[in-house]
């Protein structure tokens, strides 16, 4: 006893010590390194987190004590916690985000218990990422007024905003957002928004977070905070103001020259547009026209028509698309309500060309959020575009349609107006810093939401990274794809991933692939994956030739990942792909058939010739069973560091010679890093066999492989084991095999045996396995047949 008694009496040294900090916290951090070490895990979260500086020079690592936090508060394993570098980190952005959203009470636990801890505001610089659910209530809470120094953390700290299972909002919940992503977007760091499981979007909800995330937002009265403008935008606008004060400064007797040259020669002081437009109403016209095609078309075309003007005379009689403003206008004066709209317009966009943030009122209209995200104009204007709806289609035809051979080029998709949802001004809106990634997940998006995205996909030119996952395009891809298509022709466009999945094809995955390749060459990851064809796919409409009938430029892409519809898998349209991608480092071809052996032999060839580059290949759910030379082909490439056959039938109608031959191969093959052979049926015997990849006649440098999924059951796996224990021994302890992966076999039918053969696998390499119960699993298969 005598001897617990030194250590009883330094606990409750510790405990009275951890009661006082608030006045022996200097102290504290001065102590040595054994004595902080038995202070740290007895003081609260508050101190903790301050005590990191003290605990560094000390030579301490707080990282056990944050671990034993995340178990006794949150009580739940973390997804990945193998992957946890910094539980400090996970620990307190999970924290904010539990009492954000209120599920958790900070009375639950005396560590969280500080009167001078403040969970919100001392938790959110650790805040990289944050989740937004259900009624948005924790957009609400962090633009209170009382969490203004929250929200400023949050603008330095945080990088990725996802919103997920959102419901619809009211108007002064859509407000609280509106300033949440300001503030977060357009002044701080967020650079990826991601978007999940929305069965029935709120368009008004949806288009704004899609506008903001572009970084576009008419910076008026709609961001009114707490009676008074946003700082950050009203010390930008004070600078502009007066740099154009300078400006106009040193224009002036330039200006006034020019002014008084103009009067001798037109009598008028007036600006030749105004006088034009008192005698014939052309200068109204050509205001609406803008205003129009403002709604209608993407910043791409406005930049065609500024490229076009340094190089021909403007003329504003004739206008692409065959609608001009002379014909609009002449439309306009058969109709005197018409007429009376076009002088409301005329003054509305007088108004926006002098200056918008000049409106600037410290007061929220409460229709302005409604006013940006539709921007259809009220009452004898919504007749306007009613009864214009032939110039309507016919603008909407020259922003849809692009180079030939685009499979959007004139589309009915992308001309069909079921509503105002598409309809999205850019002009009305100033342009703010935007985000580089966007993420879309099982969110149905409309024909009229896809027209807005594509609009401002066009002009979207941080965006580096695009993910478009289960949305039920359709026949909305054509219209996505234009945006891309306008966006690519932009010399600073920076898009370099993109990943499209569906469950339905509208087209031929190949010609999907054509289309992205052939406009965006600089792209260094594609990813086009569906589940099912569109039995309504070979239905093209007119004017749309096919993609892959497109030469494809010579690109810079580094990875790509088809998931084919169970079709087949046609080289004829792959080879190109693959041709023009000398970079390619990862191919991965998903659910597709092989029409016949020479098929894949070409391909393989083409690999060798075109891919030098090429370090991983990936084959899952294609049948291989009638392909084995072509299998012994790729093991034995001397460029790939990983190959993957995973449920490709591997040994479905093999003989015992081919699994000898593949040993054979994969220990000759120095270059082949890791072997993922998943759902192939080795069964126990298999797995024994390839143990022998090890021996020590063998010059393989395999360090992973993957054996999941394939009916091993736990004496297979002792043998195994035993196997490879013998093979090492016989090298001299000297193998570079560190990685096994063991996923859904039947492990548990033998727990015992199956626990001495993991033992005795952990104390050579990393073993990666799960409690699969695969009686359950059986019982499911039996359900389904």
């Amino acid at each position: 006893m005598a001897a617990e008694g030194p250590r009883s009496l330094f606990a409750l040294s510790a405990a009275a010590v951890s009661r006082s900090m608030g006045a022996l916290e200097r102290d504290v951090w001065a102590l040595p390194g054994h004595l902080l070490r038995g202070l740290l895990p007895l003081l609260t979260v508050f101190r903790l987190e301050r005590a990191e500086g003290a605990a560094r020079r000390a030579g301490l690592s707080t990282q056990p004590i944050w671990r034993k936090l995340w178990d006794d508060v949150m009580k739940t394993r973390p997804p990945n916690s193998e992957n946890i570098t910094c539980w400090r980190k996970k620990f307190l952005e999970t924290f904010f985000s539990n009492v954000l959203h209120g599920v958790l009470d900070i009375s639950s636990d005396w560590r969280l218990n500080d009167h001078h801890f403040s969970p919100l505001l001392h938790s959110s610089p650790h805040v990289s990422q944050l989740t937004l659910c259900n009624m948005l209530q924790g957009a609400v809470e962090l633009t209170a007024e009382h969490n203004q120094k929250v929200l400023e953390n949050l603008a330095g700290s945080l990088r990725i905003l996802k919103f997920q299972h959102l419901l619809s909002s009211d108007q002064s919940i859509r407000r609280s957002l509106v300033l949440l992503l300001h503030r977060l977007i357009h002044h701080g760091s967020v650079s990826q928004v991601s978007m999940y499981s929305w069965p029935v979007p709120d368009t008004v909800l949806l288009v704004l977070i899609l506008s903001m995330s572009a970084g576009f937002w008419r910076s008026g009265n709609a961001l009114a905070y707490h009676s008074s403008l946003c700082g950050l935008c009203r010390e930008e606008d004070k600078a502009q103001s007066q740099e154009s004060a300078q400006e106009r400064a040193e224009r002036g007797p330039r200006d006034e020259r020019e002014r008084s040259d103009g009067g001798n020669q037109k009598g008028t002081p007036r600006a030749p547009e105004d006088a034009n437009a008192e005698v014939n109403g052309c200068g109204a016209d050509a205001h609406l026209n803008s205003v129009l095609s403002g709604l209608r078309n993407p910043p791409l075309r406005n930049q065609a028509c500024n490229e076009a003007s340094s190089k021909v005379p403007c003329d504003h009689t004739s206008f692409q698309g065959g609608s001009s403003p002379r014909y609009l206008s002449d439309q306009l004066s058969c109709n005197p309500v018409l007429r009376k709209t076009r002088r409301r317009l005329k003054s509305a966009v007088g108004k926006k060309r002098r200056c918008l943030r000049q409106r600037r009122g410290p007061y929220a209209d409460p229709e302005d959020l409604y006013d940006f995200v539709f921007t259809v104009a009220r009452e004898d204007n919504s007749g306007l575009l009613d009864k214009n709806s032939t110039i309507e289609g016919e603008n909407a035809e020259n922003w849809t349609s692009s180079s030939p051979g685009s499979p959007c080029a004139g589309h009915a998709g992308c001309k069909k107006r079921g509503g105002s949802a598409g309809i999205f001004s850019l002009k009305a809106a100033r342009r703010f810093r935007s985000v580089s990634t966007l993420e879309l997940f099982s969110i149905p998006l409309t024909g009229e939401t896809c027209r807005t995205l594509s609009n401002l996909l066009s002009s979207w030119l941080s965006l580096e990274n695009l993910v478009l996952s289960y949305n039920g395009l359709g026949a909305n891809i054509f219209c996505i794809l234009s945006g891309l298509r306008a966006l690519s022709r932009r010399s600073d466009c920076h898009l370099r991933v993109v990943r499209v999945s569906d469950v339905f094809s509208h087209m031929p995955c190949m010609e999907l692939v054509h289309c992205i390749l052939s406009a965006f060459p600089q792209l260094h990851t594609l990813s086009v994956s569906f589940d099912l064809k569109n039995q309504l796919e070979g239905n093209r409409p007119e004017g749309n030739p096919s993609c892959s009938e497109a030469e494809i430029p010579e690109s810079c892409l580094e990875q790509l990942e088809i998931r084919f519809p169970r079709e087949p898998l046609h080289t004829a349209f792959l080879l190109p792909v693959l041709k023009a991608s000398k970079s390619l480092q990862q191919l991965s071809l998903d659910s597709a058939t092989l029409p016949s052996s020479q098929e894949l032999g070409l391909l393989l060839e083409v690999l060798r010739e075109c891919n030098p580059n090429l370090k991983k290949l990936s084959f899952h759910d294609v049948n291989l069973a009638e392909h084995q030379k072509e299998v012994l082909l790729l093991l034995q490439d001397p460029v790939l560091q990983e190959i993957t056959f995973s449920f490709c039938r591997l040994f479905e109608s093999s003989t015992t010679e081919f699994l000898s031959e593949i040993i054979n191969t994969v220990k000759r093959n120095s270059s082949l890093k890791s072997l993922k052979l998943p759902g192939n049926r080795l069964g126990n015997h298999r797995l024994v066999a390839l143990a022998d990849i090890f021996s020590e006649d063998s010059s393989s440098s395999l360090c992973q492989l993957d054996v999941s999924s394939n009916c091993i059951k736990p004496n297979g796996l002792l043998e195994f084991t035993k196997k490879l224990e013998g093979h090492i021994q016989q090298r001299g302890g000297q193998i570079q095999f560190t990685h096994l992966r063991l996923f859904q076999n039947w492990l548990d039918q033998d727990a015992e045996t199956a626990q001495e053969a993991l033992r005795r696998l952990k104390a050579v390499c990393s073993v990666v396995n799960d409690s699969w119960d695969s009686s359950q699993a059986f019982a499911d298969y039996i359900s389904v047949m």
